[in-house]
């Protein structure tokens, strides 16, 4: 199937997928690891294979560590749920986003194949994605994006309201699989790597001001609307 849209060199966009049928593509924490490594490792000019590395003795996170050569995309945020993910990121090289989420999605693809002894497609088709083409658009994806945890501990919060904000707020601070740590916490972990902030708008210049804009869309779910 040919993809709708064509992507640009210092655009940004909003990339997604899901499971096939909507199954769960991540199913414990070596999962959701594995996963966040290749978002670090498949962005890069070079060929690097993970399986390789740890046969050399190298632990799985400890591969955030090592240095690689330049990226292809810029990620300014990410998101992992059971049965799908979110990033948000920007085409640094021709044909960036399509080499990187090639990557990304075969590498993956071919461990959760082989650890769980399944065989054809994980992935429901080609990655979908979205174009944020103004400013507005671009950080309300910030809130989107990170906000969708909550879903795991408030379904249907989007569509009757947040039960308890300070609970949500907790979860989201503690939940590992996405880039919400690195923008809520001055302190920084080896998943931070991940992203460059630089190469996106500076909204967010204290920890306070990400945290009030994540607040102000708890607060007003009826805006959040669901991925296209």
């Amino acid at each position: 199937m040919a993809r709708k849209l064509s992507f640009s060199v210092g655009e940004y966009y909003h990339i997604y997928n899901r499971g096939t049928e909507k199954r769960n593509i991540f199913l414990d924490k070596a999962d959701y690891l594995r996963f966040i490594v290749l978002l670090y490792i498949s962005n890069n000019t070079d060929v690097v294979h993970i399986s390789n590395l740890i046969n050399q003795g190298g632990a799985l996170m400890k591969i955030l560590d090592m240095d690689k050569k330049d990226s292809v995309v810029d990620i300014g945020a990410y998101c992992l749920m059971p049965n799908h993910f979110h990033i948000l990121i920007k085409e640094k090289t021709k044909n960036g986003i399509s080499k990187f989420m090639g990557k990304l999605s075969t590498g993956y693809s071919m461990y959760f194949n082989k650890r769980y002894d399944r065989s054809g497609k994980l992935f429901q088709g080609v990655f979908k994605s979205t174009h944020a083409d103004n400013d507005e658009y671009l950080k309300y994806l910030f809130a989107y994006i990170h906000l969708n945890p909550v879903k795991l501990i408030e379904p249907e919060w989007k569509e009757g309201g947040i039960k308890d904000k300070n609970t949500a707020n907790s979860f989201l601070k503690g939940y590992s699989y996405s880039s919400y740590f690195d923008y809520s916490n001055t302190g920084n972990r080896s998943e931070t790597k991940i992203i460059n902030k630089n190469a996106f708008p500076g909204y967010f210049s204290t920890v306070k001001d990400f945290e009030d804009s994540i607040n102000d869309w708890l607060s007003y779910r009826t805006t959040i609307k669901a991925t296209p």
